[in-house]
């Protein structure tokens, strides 16, 4: 879940701080990026190089910072909370807590907090007793009505000596509450999503092959994409050079439409939604050569058979699973679209018309999304956003 997140952590001055490096630790393994803003009380319990060396980026204390050639350098708070997917107060004291609630902003930590506007999570840290002050439950609440998430403090010896609730939660604990925070705002957790990607190499012989320039960087996208919003993603990916960035993405690496096929065939229990993002050869060599087919000054034909329709097979056998196809045309572009999304039973296709600047197989797409009710169109755009936009629409339909 947190692959790929910024996550701001505001580190307050109490005894838990030191457990802040171990959190750090956690927050990379997990493959996001750390930045922290640390009080000066906090410095006194962990040192700033400690969690500077474990972010791998400059701790923030100050305001101000003095550059190498003795002038005086504004922080940018702003650009700081921007930054954030989410932010991380731990240990939160009873007094960064008052401020928090308040709206006093006497240091870096609480500016950064009020400029905010992502994601806040807080884990308290302090004595049993003031932890049961009726202040801080008070405080605690209202950071909950500011939709805030709150990290309850744990039950064991305390800094005191003495033994109650109040302790920091420890770093992996943290670690699970965050995760399941997204988990349960994810819009396709629980759902199976299957794409194709990619084109596909039909042999000619051992070392010639039919293509065509289709790169997978559109359902590859996607998969990320399903991936980040909770799914079970499985991505049959034709001959490519690229990869998912997301781990969980379960992929299945094909050469030929038959294996492509057959590969979607053995997945196909359970799925929820399928996309066939795949540039499909439409036809194959009816023989192959088992040598290298040598050259000659003669002209030279190859009888060609149709290659199974993938979109088509799993239309005729969709039952409930949300099928979105996709077109690449070079004329006529919605009408042919509508025409393929008809005649494969699907519920949308996606058109990617060449008769567009910047459509095509290179790293943007003009796109125009068609279903049963409505055709939506797209200005250019990077392939990441557009498979953003294609998950709103999809998310929209189921």
């Amino acid at each position: 879940m947190l692959r790929g997140r910024h996550i701001l952590l505001g580190v307050s001055g109490g005894i838990a701080a030191y457990k802040t490096a171990f959190l750090i630790r956690l927050f990379k393994q997990a493959g996001a990026e750390v930045k922290v803003i640390l009080t000066e009380a906090a410095s006194h319990f962990v040192s700033p190089l400690t969690l500077s060396v474990l972010s791998e980026y400059p701790v923030q204390q100050n305001f101000t910072v003095e550059c190498a050639e003795g002038t005086v350098s504004w922080n940018n708070h702003v650009e700081l909370a921007q930054w954030a997917d989410m932010m991380v107060i731990a240990p939160c004291t009873a007094n960064t807590l008052s401020k928090m609630v308040s709206g006093t902003a006497d240091n870096f930590l609480l500016v950064a907090y009020m400029s905010a506007n992502c994601p806040v999570f807080v884990a308290p840290a302090m004595d049993l007793d003031m932890y049961a002050h009726p202040s801080t439950q008070a405080h605690l609440k209202k950071l909950t009505d500011f939709g805030h998430s709150v990290i309850p403090a744990e039950t064991g010896f305390l800094a005191s000596g003495l033994h109650g609730t109040g302790r920091m939660a420890e770093p992996e604990n943290i670690l699970w509450h965050i995760n399941q925070w997204w988990l349960d705002r994810m819009p396709l957790r629980g759902k199976k999503i299957l794409i194709t990607a990619g084109p596909t190499h039909e042999p000619l012989d051992p070392v010639r092959f039919i293509g065509n320039q289709s790169s997978g960087r559109m359902g590859i996208a996607l998969a990320d994409q399903a991936a980040r919003l909770g799914a079970e993603v499985v991505l049959v990916l034709g001959p490519s050079a690229l990869a998912p960035q997301q781990s969980q993405v379960v992929l299945h690496r094909v050469e030929t439409a038959v294996e492509m096929l057959e590969v979607c065939k053995n997945n196909w229990d359970g799925v929820d939604v399928a996309i066939f993002a795949a540039a499909v050869a439409d036809y194959r060599p009816e023989k192959v050569g088992t040598q290298k087919i040598k050259r000659s000054s003669e002209p030279w034909s190859i009888s060609m058979v149709p290659n199974p329709d993938i979109a088509a097979h799993f239309g005729a056998i969709k039952g409930s699973t949300f099928l979105v196809g996709f077109a690449l045309e070079t004329q006529h572009g919605l009408s042919y679209a509508q025409q393929k999304r008809i005649a494969k039973n699907l519920d949308a296709i996606v058109l990617n018309s060449l008769e567009e600047p910047g459509a095509g197989f290179g790293m943007t797409n003009v796109v125009h999304w068609i279903d049963q009710q409505q055709t939506k169109s797209f200005e250019l755009m990077d392939k990441t956003r557009v498979a953003e936009v294609l998950w709103e629409q999809i998310i929209a339909q189921l």
